[in-house]
C-alpha cells in the first residue's frame, strides 16, 4: 500500500484542498524532510489569485504544493547523500539550478534559466506538507539558537539581507524601505543592525504602529513623509508607482534597491537615473546571503520572530492566501504552518 501525507494542493485559482498524497520517495543525491515549519509569502498569494507571472510564461502550473520558506528535520537520504544529515535540523535554498550551465558554474544558481524553485516553478512540490524531498547540495543546517520559527524566517531574512547589503549602508547613513511588510521591516531590521538611520514608509495605521513596536519611531505615509536626503531607498512594496518614487526619493550618487514586485509594470525614466548618478539594483532571491542569515539569527543580532502573528495548521492556509486574519492572532505580517498540528 501506498505511504500518503498530508498535503496543501492549489488546483487553480483560490481553488485548493488538503489532500493525502504519495509520501516522497528516496532519490539519489537528495534528502526527505520532516516539515516543522512554513511560512506564505506574496509570491503564494499571487500564485493563490492567478497573478503570478509564472503562471503566464509557463514555468508553473495547477495543481501544485507551495511552501518555500520551511524549516525542519532530515528523516532519510538517497543515494549518494551521506547519512550523518539524517537527523539534522536544516533549511533549504529555493532556487535548484542545473549546476551545469555557465551561471550556475559561476555560483549564481539562483538566475538559472533552467532552475527549480521549490514549491514555486518547475513542479518542485513545496513545503506546505508533511514531507518533502529537496537536493542535500539546497540544505543548511540550523544550529539549536535557531530555533523552527526563526528557521522558516531564514530564506525571507536571507533576501532582506541581500537587500540592506546592496544599500552598502555605514553608521550614520540614512535609509528609507517603501513597504512594511515581512521583506520591508526584514529588511530595515538588517539597515538598523548596519548603524543606518532607518525611516518606514506604508499605507495603513495598522502596520506603521507595528512598525513603531519594533523600535522603528521614523514611519510615515506617502502623504507625510519629510523632505530628508535619503542615502539609500529600498523598494519593497508592489506599488507599481513606487519604483519611480524611490528614484524621486534617493540622493544623487546614493542607491536605489528593488525587492519588492507588482502585479502591472512599473516605468522608470532612465534619464533621472543618469543625471543623479544613482546606481540601482535588483533582488530576485536570498540565496548568497542564507548561512549569513542564519548566523545573525543565531547570534541574537536581528530577532524577526515578532513578524509571526501565528503559527496554524494547514486548514488555515487557504483563508490566510484570501486574506483573512483569525481572531486572536498577533499584529505581525506573516502566518506560519505546522502540517504536524
Amino acid at each position: 500500500m501506498t505511504r500518503t501525507i498530508r498535503a496543501f494542493v492549489l488546483t487553480g485559482p483560490r481553488e485548493y484542498s488538503i489532500e493525502a498524497v504519495p509520501a516522497p520517495s528516496l532519490v539519489p543525491g537528495e534528502a526527505i524532510i520532516d516539515v516543522a515549519r512554513v511560512g506564505l509569502c506574496g509570491t503564494d498569494v499571487e500564485f493563490f489569485t492567478g497573478e503570478m507571472t509564472y503562471l503566464k510564461e509557463g514555468h508553473s502550473r495547477y495543481p501544485m504544493r507551495l511552501g518555500h520558506e520551511w524549516a525542519g528535520v532530515v528523516t532519510a537520504v538517497g543515494a549518494n547523500v551521506d547519512s550523518r544529515w539524517i537527523g539534522r535540523r536544516v533549511m533549504g535554498d529555493t532556487m535548484l539550478g542545473d549546476g551545469v550551465c555557465r551561471r550556475c558554474k559561476r555560483g549564481h544558481q539562483h538566475v538559472c534559466a533552467k532552475r527549480e524553485e521549490v514549491g514555486v516553478r518547475g513542479g518542485r512540490p513545496g513545503a506546505l506538507a508533511e514531507q518533502l524531498t529537496v537536493p542535500v547540495t539546497s540544505l543548511h543546517e540550523l544550529p539549536d539558537s535557531v530555533d523552527d520559527t526563526l528557521g522558516a524566517l531564514v530564506e525571507p531574512g536571507a533576501n532582506s539581507l541581500r537587500a540592506a547589503q546592496a544599500a552598502v549602508l555605514h553608521k550614520g547613513d540614512r535609509a528609507l524601505v517603501l513597504g512594511p511588510g515581512t521583506i520591508g521591516l526584514l529588511t530595515a531590521m538588517f539597515a538598523r543592525e548596519a548603524g543606518a538611520d532607518v525611516h518606514l514608509m506604508g499605507r495603513t495605521q495598522f502596520e506603521l504602529d507595528f512598525a513603531r513596536s519594533l523600535g522603528f519611531e521614523n514611519v510615515w505615509t506617502e502623504q507625510d513623509l519629510p523632505e530628508l536626503p535619503f542615502d539609500a531607498v529600498i523598494d519593497a512594496s508592489n506599488a507599481s508607482h513606487l519604483p519611480a518614487r524611490a528614484l524621486d526619493l534617493v540622493e544623487p550618487a546614493g542607491r536605489v534597491v528593488y525587492i519588492g514586485l507588482a502585479s502591472t509594470p512599473s516605468l522608470l525614466d532612465t534619464r533621472a537615473l543618469v543625471f543623479k548618478d544613482v546606481t540601482a539594483i535588483g533582488v530576485l532571491s536570498g540565496s548568497p546571503t542564507l548561512d549569513a542569515t542564519i548566523k545573525s539569527f543565531a547570534e541574537g543580532k536581528v530577532d524577526p520572530r515578532p513578524l509571526v502573528a501565528a503559527t496554524l495548521s494547514l486548514e488555515y492556509a487557504g483563508a490566510i492566501l484570501a486574506g483573512e486574519r483569525p481572531a486572536g492572532v498577533g499584529p505581525g505580517p506573516k502566518f506560519h504552518f505546522d502540517p504536524r498540528m
